[in-house]
Formats: structure tokens, sequence, C-alpha cells
């Protein structure tokens, strides 16, 4: 379980720090300017889309007057010329016969080795009972009867939860309902079946999909990993076949769920016609800290109940009824630098206490794995258009003037939706500030960390089950998954809607989305 690069700014905020407060949730201070000036914003913002229309639609532009020009002159041959061209094919026949031989034969290579795609069939995110919300009244109240935390330390929580972006309606495990609380193994195993089991039971209805189909299972979960794994307890509940490939990863943190789908897509390279399942959940009931350090205390406030299962199929005969098609997973590990491995640690206390330790430098760490990881992604989703800016600008920067800045490529030209982990809100501000993105992209992710907190590796497929439920998905459209987690890593997966996508059966929107957008002011 790690913060997600989601607390930096909110721990020093909270204590005095020299960093600044980042903005408020939904509140956006706008300054007038002047006609001519918003005129000029106007006119440079459509000659920036022409330009991307003009370069993205070149080789067409080029093609048709050719193709206008080859037309034209086959039909003012005459048939002499008609026939001469052909006794000259009839004269070389061989070479036509093993040109063709050659054409079938690397065709036929190509269908056969190339990578088969892999399409999202459907997802469930587990949706606990009202009866363990913990709306923050109750959460400090909880937090001062328990008697481990000094009155710094329950001040620190308020601030914490006051600048978090979460709402009222989160959700913490029965364990900590209790005063005091009782967190156990048992009482962990039983968190992990509710989530585990929750998520998979509406995943199977809603799919019509039979456990014994299933032939990759790939769980990660950070924090709490018994014996026997948690994929050991799937395939005992759901009586799974004897030669299904389990995997189960732990100690990821956040950005494990991109892992895990990358994992799945490999694994469906290899086994054909088959399905691959993935369980993405974080288990809070022992992990919870009762100490005073203020480092330790963030994942408290921020991290709780959620857990999501994806069905993931190499069949072709999916396509007609899946959802998406997975396109791209890339992966950024910063690990090597000792700063970012142990920006995120867990560890003791001074009193002997285990947490998760948060450190100052995170933002800036989640900053440089961001930039390595859009280095990569960018060609490959990027329109041209935009490739050819940031060349240009890299180039000029080299050669004329060093003060240049980058060109920050616009990925609104590359993504339709964005599904930025909800770590917390300052990781949140940052990526809407740095991408440049408007209010909107960043909407789903605001908004399921209002709703349902930091649920760790999940939280992306709830910010996509949000963007359905609002009917915003159509066919064509794509999907920008990026998350954070320990390690450092920055973790992205792209994915293609095939149709135009409704939420699923009793999903975790189903009742309350008519209520958001909401404005969350601390």
């Amino acid at each position: 379980m790690d913060g997600g690069a989601a607390a930096s700014q909110e721990t020093t905020a909270a204590s005095g720090g020299a960093t600044p407060p980042v903005a408020t949730v939904g509140v956006r201070i706008h300054h007038s300017r002047r006609l001519p000036d918003f005129l000029q914003s106007v006119n440079l913002k459509y000659v920036k889309l022409g330009y991307h229309y003009l370069i993205s639609n070149l080789l067409t532009l080029c093609l048709v007057p050719l193709m206008v020009i080859i037309i034209v002159e086959v039909s003012q041959m005459n048939p002499n010329d008609v026939r001469q061209l052909w006794l000259h094919l009839q004269y070389n026949l061989v070479s036509v016969i093993i040109c063709s031989a050659f054409l079938v034969f690397g065709s036929t290579v190509y269908i056969m080795n190339r990578p088969r795609p892999v399409y999202l069939v459907d997802y469930s995110c587990y949706r606990p009972p009202d009866s363990l919300m913990a709306p923050f009244d109750r959460f400090m109240e909880h937090s001062r009867l328990q008697g481990d935390f000094d009155e710094s330390s329950l001040e620190f929580q308020r601030k914490i939860l006051e600048r978090s972006g979460l709402g009222d309606e989160t959700y913490v495990p029965e364990a900590m309902h209790f005063i005091p609380p009782r967190p156990s193994m048992q009482a962990a195993r039983e968190e992990a079946e509710q989530v585990m089991f929750g998520a998979l039971d509406n995943l199977f209805a809603n799919t019509n999909v039979k456990p014994k189909e299933i032939g990759v299972l790939v769980v990660n979960c950070s924090l709490f990993n018994p014996t026997p794994s948690l994929s050991a307890m799937i395939v005992n509940k759901y009586k799974l076949r004897g030669n299904i490939r389990s995997f189960n990863l732990g100690g990821m943190g956040c950005s494990a769920g991109v892992i895990a789908v990358d994992l799945a897509k490999d694994m469906l390279q290899v086994h054909r016609n088959t399905y691959a399942v993935v369980v993405s959940m974080e288990n809070i009931t022992q992990n919870w800290y009762f100490g005073n350090k203020k480092s330790m205390l963030i994942p408290n406030c921020l991290f709780r109940v959620g857990g999501a299962a994806v069905l993931l199929s190499n069949k072709a005969g999916d396509r007609r009824r899946a959802k998406y098609k997975l396109v791209h997973v890339v992966r950024t590990h910063k690990g090597a630098d000792d700063k970012a491995f142990r920006c995120v640690y867990q560890e003791q206390d001074d009193a002997g206490k285990t947490g998760v330790s948060l450190s100052k430098d995170l933002m800036a760490i989640a900053g440089g794995a961001l930039k390595t990881n859009i280095t990569t992604l960018g060609p490959l989703v990027l329109p041209i258009s935009e490739q050819l800016l940031f060349f240009a600008t890299l180039v000029i920067k080299k050669l004329f003037n060093k003060n240049v800045k980058p060109y920050i490529p616009d990925f609104k030209l590359a993504f339709d939706h964005f599904c930025i982990h909800a770590g917390g809100r300052a990781v949140i501000d940052e990526l809407e500030k740095n991408l440049q993105l408007l209010p909107v992209h960043v909407e789903a992710s605001r908004m399921t960390l209002h709703r349902f907190g930091n649920t760790s590796s999940s939280s992306i497929w709830y910010e996509l089950a949000y963007i359905e439920a609002k009917g915003r998905m159509r066919r064509g459209n794509r999907v920008w998954q990026i998350a954070f987690g320990s390690g450092f890593k920055c973790n992205s997966a792209v994915w293609e809607a095939l149709r135009s996508v409704k939420p699923s059966r009793n999903g975790p929107w189903h009742d309350c989305i008519d209520r958001y957008p909401v404005k969350v002011v601390s």
C-alpha cells in the first residue's frame, strides 16, 4: 500500500512545511482577459488545430491527386498500349509468380506470428456495504477513542482529511469500526474474501463465463500476502481447473494493476483461446498504522476498501461482445535510484509500530517517473503533428537557443479519456497541470477519490466505470490508465473502445452517478 504520489504536498502543508498547498478540488479562479488577447488565443487554437489535421491527413492529401493522375493516364491509353502491357507481363510470368509467392509467404508468416489481440470483455468493481462507511466525524472520533494518537497526530489527521479530496461515503474494513480496533489475520482474510469474491461473483454473473473456463489468474495485493496465497483462495472458492496458470503479485504498490494486466497479456500470447482474470486490490485491516509518525499517518487518511476483477480474452469471437481492446502497456521503474526506492517504504517507527512512510521527495520522484513513461508512450500514441513539433523544438533548443522551453505534447489529441490513479488530490492536480488537461479530463479521478478514496491499484477501474456511467464512452475512444506505485514505478495502459460502452449491471456508481460531479471545498 503506497501513497501513489498523493501526499507529499499534503504532508508539508499540514505540518507547517514550506511547500504551498495545492489548489482546492473543484475550485478554479479565472482572471479576466482583454478581448484582443482572447481573440489571439482563439486564433492560435484554430491554427494549431488546422496544422494537426493537415499533418495527420498529409498522406491522403498527397495520394488523392496521384490516384487521379493515374486514373486519367490509364483512361487515355489506347488498346495497343494495353495489349503491349499484357504481353510484357506474359514474358515476365516467372518473375510475377516468384514475387507473388514471396508476398503470400511473407503475409502468412506475419499473420501467424503477429501479437494476438487482447480484449477486455468486462470488469467489476467491488462496492462495500453501507455499514462500512467512515464519515470524517466518525473517523476522527474513533481515532481519538483508540488512545493510540497524541493531540498533534489527531490534528494532523484532521487537516489531511480536510485537504484530501475524500468525501464522507468512503469505506474502511469492519475491524476498524470496533473500539479498540480488532486487526487480525482472520479479519484480514475476511476483508480479502469480501472484496475478491464480491467483485468476481458480479463479474461471472455479468459475463456468463464459467470459472472452469479461466486459463490464467493474476492477483495483485501489495501488503497482505497470506499462505496459501490470495490466488489460491480464489482457486479454492471457485474450484478453478488444475492446470490454471496462477500468479500472486505482492509488494508492488498502487501501479500493480497495470503490471497484472501486462502479465495477463503476455500469458494470453502463449495460451490460445482462453480467458484471463485479473484481480486488483489492497488490504487495510492488518496495515493500519497506530503510531504518531506523521509521514506514516497519511495512508490511514487516504486508503479505503475497494477492489476490481477484470476479464480478458484472446478469443476472436469475443471481439463482438468485448468492451475494449488493449493497445499498449508501458512500464517505467525507477528503483535503481535510492531516493526513488525509499520514497514509499514500509518500516517500523521508533516505537516499533509498522507503517508505510511517505518521503517529502515523493512528488518530484513521481514527476520524473511520469516524464520517463510518457517519453516512451508518446511516440506510440501521439499523432505525427505533435511528434514533429516536439522534435522541432528539441532541435531549435540544441542548435540555437538553450532557453527555449521544451514542447509539451498535447495528449488530448491522442486520448479521449484519462484515468489517473486516485492516490490523492496532489497527484491529480499535478498531472492536470503538467499535461495541460481540462477539468473534464480529471473529473473521473477526482470523483473516484471523493466517493471511494484511494483504493490502490483498483482505482483506475472505478474511474473507467465513472466514465461509462456518465455515458461518455464512444466507439473508437481511447483511454489512458496511468498509475504510480512504490519502487518507484509509473505504468500506463491504453485501451480502445470497440463500441459505445454502457455501464455493467451492479456497477459501483449505479445509484449515485446522478449526484456527480460534486464540488469539494476544503
